[in-house]
């Protein structure tokens, strides 16, 4: 399979040529939330990333197994279901099927296996004794820890010696660990608590076991991709490599993808603790009181194109700074490309989102929109660059507007090597924005319930006949009058040779 795909890896710290673990094959395994509280914003930036990521691979020609895990048992699940009065069972399922349905809307279809912690109590516990049977591993008082000290490369992802992680991280204290860094594998249950019966006792596992038994069932023991936000690198992903790697003798992951974090200005926000002037960007957290939740900006009608699309416009390493101006620049941006649908459709009576995704056989040779193209494909092969990629497709939008005004084709019926160029352009833009998620289904406009929309219409209507017959008249104060009180309330007239359209904004 040829491609000029090259991908960082956090473990080298370098951009490598793509090689696949099985030819034409990619396992690819990203860490889903814990689910005992609504998703917030930054929940969705690892899910829409590499959903992106997966269409990119298959769009290569790869065969992708996603595999997106849900922890559902964790101490803050037993925190917060006694709060809300319910079972930690029951608080999983209803975050889980939130985080869901959040995923749906953002149009992140491509995840093949969503495994569940408890689903995998027993392939846990093997994987522990086989630990402990190697030396890796030690029981203590029913707990089960990971002895860091056995591990001779333990580290390797954070390019740091155990003692260096552990004077830079919060560890969990236990007297019951050899050393301060050692990590738990099985916790042993505390009255009240989930637990499952194993051979130290009633307990439950411990976070980053869970991973190892998930992605090892589903996709083998060395993945392709491993991927999650930047904050799981230590200490899950260097312990969930460290115990992987210890238990199998093999390489764990080929490629360590750690994406940018979700931030949020305090002045934006509630945060706590903050200082009173302090405007410095944070992490977006439920700990920090200063998450964004996903259903209430839906609640409140923001689109999830245009979160995707957000979430897309920046390279998937670095932060994304939240706000809400920010939303609005990027709504505004999507409106150009639903402007230009409009206008496709009424230069050829067709939809732009019933094309087909396949580009036509016969296209000009070293065109605008072929270049353009190319440039876009150049930016995902390097390191899949949404933000550099998203750049080229606004750039394609503006080249296709000036093809259309060039050759005066609104308004009458492209022919011959005009209509096959503008097609060949409108079918670069359908596969490219197909590729990042963008433009599959037209956006849901408001349902006519009682009849509202119909009145706003009317009324539109109404104003725009008056504005034409001012015009007619030659009464252009009252024309331009009409245009006037409608910009100051937010509605764009503009006029086309097909007559004049208004939209919101």
């Amino acid at each position: 399979m040829q491609h000029n795909l090259r991908v960082y890896n956090t473990l080298t710290r370098q951009k490598e040529p793509f090689k696949t673990v099985v030819p034409g094959k990619v396992s690819m395994y990203v860490c889903g939330p814990t689910v005992y509280k609504p998703s917030h914003l930054g929940h969705m930036v690892g899910p829409v990333i590499f959903d992106t990521v997966k269409r990119y691979l298959t769009y290569l020609g790869f065969e992708v197994r996603f595999v997106v895990n849900i922890t559902d048992v964790d101490d803050k699940l037993i925190v917060e279901a006694p709060k809300q009065g319910i079972s930690v069972s029951e608080l999983a399922e209803r975050i889980t099927k939130d985080y869901v349905e959040n995923l749906k809307k953002l149009n992140v279809t491509s995840i093949d296996a969503m495994p569940r912690a408890t689903n995998h109590i027993g392939d846990i516990v093997d994987i522990i004794q086989g630990l402990i049977a190697k030396g890796y591993a030690y029981p203590a008082g029913g707990d089960v820890y990971f002895d860091v000290t056995k591990d001779d490369d333990y580290g390797k992802l954070c390019n740091r010696d155990p003692e260096q992680l552990e004077a830079g991280t919060r560890i969990e204290v236990s007297d019951k660990k050899r050393s301060p860094g050692d990590f738990a594998l099985w916790k042993a249950a505390k009255p009240g608590e989930p637990s499952w019966d194993s051979p130290w006792g009633k307990g439950r596992p411990g976070w980053h076991i869970e991973c190892t038994a998930m992605s090892m069932r589903l996709l083998g023991k060395t993945l392709d991709i491993h991927g999650g936000g930047l904050d799981l690198q230590f200490p899950h992903h260097e312990n969930e490599l460290a115990q992987s790697e210890s238990f199998n003798g093999v390489p764990f992951v080929n490629y360590w993808m750690h994406n940018g974090l979700m931030r949020i200005h305090s002045q934006t926000s509630k945060i706590k603790d903050a200082k009173p002037g302090d405007d410095e960007p944070q992490k977006m957290s439920k700990s920090l009181g200063n998450e964004i939740v996903v259903h209430k900006l839906f609640e409140r009608g923001v689109q999830p194109e245009t979160l995707r699309f957000f979430l897309l416009a920046t390279h998937y390493r670095r932060p994304i700074d939240y706000s809400e101006d920010r939303l609005a620049e990027v709504q505004r941006g999507l409106d150009g490309f639903y402007r230009f649908f409009e206008r496709y459709e009424r230069i050829t009576k067709s939809s732009f989102y019933d094309l087909s995704l396949k580009l036509p056989l016969a296209h000009p040779i070293g065109d605008e929109f072929s270049e353009l193209r190319k440039r876009f494909l150049d930016h995902m092969d390097d390191d899949f660059n949404t933000g550099g990629a998203v750049g080229v497709l606004f750039e394609l939008l503006s080249a296709l507007n000036r093809y259309v005004d060039r050759h005066q084709l609104e308004g009458g019926t492209p022919s011959g090597p005009e209509r096959d160029e503008f097609a060949w352009g409108i079918a670069i833009l359908r596969e490219l924005s197909h590729i990042l998620g963008l433009f599959i289904a037209p956006i849901a406009t408001p349902k006519a319930g009682d009849g509202s929309q119909q009145l706003v219409d009317g009324l539109m209507q109404l104003l725009i006949d008056l504005r034409a017959e001012a015009r007619k008249a030659k009464n252009f104060a009252l024309g331009d009058q009409i245009r006037k009180r409608l910009t100051d309330m937010g509605v764009t007239l503009e006029d086309r040779p097909g007559g004049t359209i208004w939209r919101k904004g």
